[in-house]
């Protein structure tokens, strides 16, 4: 790729005349394939779009970097405005997820009955799965994930139990580019250097020059910010783009470590990447 372009249609902050949700969306021109990255918590991303002048039915792909609500109940939005592009799901993912919050479990998933009722319109992706022009989705590594996810509070449905999240139902967008790579990797649950060594190890290259999507670190303290930092530090990233789920404390700590390394996004920002 030649080109790339973000815009990001709903987060849970706005620019002036934009709105904003707790969600992700973002809309990627990668030369002359559009590709739509989850659809946020609702139809506000299509509402967005209008007001930046975008017709969802030229999307040709959409991706869903997870199976969590945040990121997919705009999915039945976006097939009615666009009648012919598939979804791509990892394979998998079920109507599952859930959160520990207040004492009790909440369900966190895809919304109920869409998998069935889109199935059509989905389609499940294994592996390290190769999109046109030079892009992958790739899964996180198989691994023991359950610290983080009982640190994070993300569980998955097993009957009458819950375990916790595997994290199998996530995946990154991997664009190759005359810079390197770029990942876009929505919330970043099992943290970045964790998504930059499954990419490493998927794809034998670490030439990762931009990072995309929220980096979910509300929990981390300062020194495991910091120790994050150094790591980023020594890595190929150059630019880092964040918002979502990264949370006020951490992107500040960041970005007084990193400077222009790092941006923030919110509704309606747009950023030419290369």
């Amino acid at each position: 790729m030649n080109h790339l372009k973000m815009t990001v249609l709903v987060d849970n902050t706005a620019k002036p005349l934009f709105l904003c949700e707790w969600g992700l969306s973002i809309l990627i021109d990668a030369d002359d394939t559009r590709i739509l990255l989850d659809t946020g918590s609702s139809g506000m991303f299509a509402e967005n779009a209008k007001q930046l002048g975008i017709d969802l039915a030229s999307v040709r792909i959409g991706v869903l970097s997870h199976a969590h609500y945040d990121h997919s109940d705009g999915l039945d939005t976006f097939f009615s405005l666009n009648e012919t592009s598939p979804f791509l799901i990892r394979a998998g993912s079920e109507e599952d997820c859930f959160g520990f919050k207040d004492g009790a479990m909440e369900y966190i998933g895809i919304r109920k009955g869409f998998l069935q009722r889109f199935h059509d319109r989905i389609q499940y992706v294994s592996g390290n799965f190769e999109l046109a022009g030079g892009s992958w989705l790739v899964p996180h590594r198989p691994a023991d994930y359950s610290a983080i996810a009982q640190r994070n509070d993300l569980y998955l449905q097993r009957g009458k139990a819950y375990i916790p999240d595997s994290f199998s139902h996530e995946q990154s967008l991997v664009i190759d580019t005359a810079a390197g790579l770029a990942v876009f990797s929505s919330c970043s649950h099992t943290g970045m250097t964790n998504i930059l060594e499954d990419i490493r190890l998927a794809l034998g290259r670490d030439d990762i020059f931009a990072y995309i999507g929220g980096l979910h670190l509300y929990k981390l303290t300062d020194p495991e910010l910091d120790d994050l930092c150094d790591e980023i530090e020594q890595s190929a990233v150059a630019r880092i783009f964040t918002g979502h789920c990264t949370g006020d404390h951490a992107y500040q700590y960041l970005k007084d470590r990193l400077g222009d390394r790092i941006v923030q996004f919110s509704s309606g920002f747009i950023h030419e990447i290369l």
